[in-house]
This record gives structure tokens, sequence and C-alpha cells, in this order.
């Protein structure tokens, strides 16, 4: 069995919710995560927030450290969590009832996760 990560993309990351839109949003992941767990097949994950962080990309051949990123961009990566499944075909139907795919433009990126000799897990 491998592992896979499910990276959840936000399109328009700078629309804020109501805080009774992020109480649905928050009960329809748990009771998904919570459904992927009762399979034994839940292996974690977290959210991730916005607020110090931080951006190092190459400029010119060096490294740069900006603040961000930020909601004004495109695309953001909400979070993420691993699963564990006989094949992508089966971490892809994990993805497929995943709440954040409500949001217009929204994604859900399955990748497996590598082993210790990159290959295999």
């Amino acid at each position: 069995m491998d592992e896979f990560m499910l990276i959840f993309r936000h399109q328009d990351g700078n629309k804020v919710a109501s805080p009774e839109q992020i109480q649905i949003w928050m009960k329809q992941t748990k009771d998904w995560i919570g459904a992927i767990t009762a399979k034994n097949k839940f292996g974690g994950g977290n959210g991730l927030l916005f607020d110090g962080a931080r951006v190092v990309k190459t400029q010119n051949a060096k490294p740069v450290v900006t603040n961000g990123p930020f909601g004004e961009i495109k695309e953001t990566i909400g979070g993420y969590i691993v699963v564990k499944a006989e094949s992508i075909a089966e971490a892809v139907e994990f993805a497929k009832g995943c709440p954040v795919l409500q949001g217009e433009g929204n994604s859900v990126e399955v990748r497996r996760i590598a082993g210790r000799d990159g290959i295999h897990k």
C-alpha cells in the first residue's frame, strides 16, 4: 500500500468566507476525513495559515525571501492530507469527495509520496 498526498488548491484566495460558511465547510471536511479514517486509510494532514508565511525564491541565482503568499494571488494551497491507498485510482476516489471541490476552480492534487529511495514508499 502506498501513501498519497492530497493537496488542496483554492482559487481566488482573497475571498473571505462567512463564519457560517466556514463552520459548514469544517463539518463537511471532518465528515469526509472521518469516512477515510473509518477505512483505516487516513495518514494525517493539516491546514496551512498565511500569517507569518514566507516565500523563498531564486532571483539572479540567489535566494530571496519575501512575505507571503498572500490572498491576492490567483491560487493558494490551503492544506493537505495523506491517505493510504492501493493505487492512484483509489487515492483519486478519496479526492473526489473533498469539500474543497465545492468552490469553483478549486482542485485537489493527488501525488504519491516517495520513499527514502526517492521512488517508492
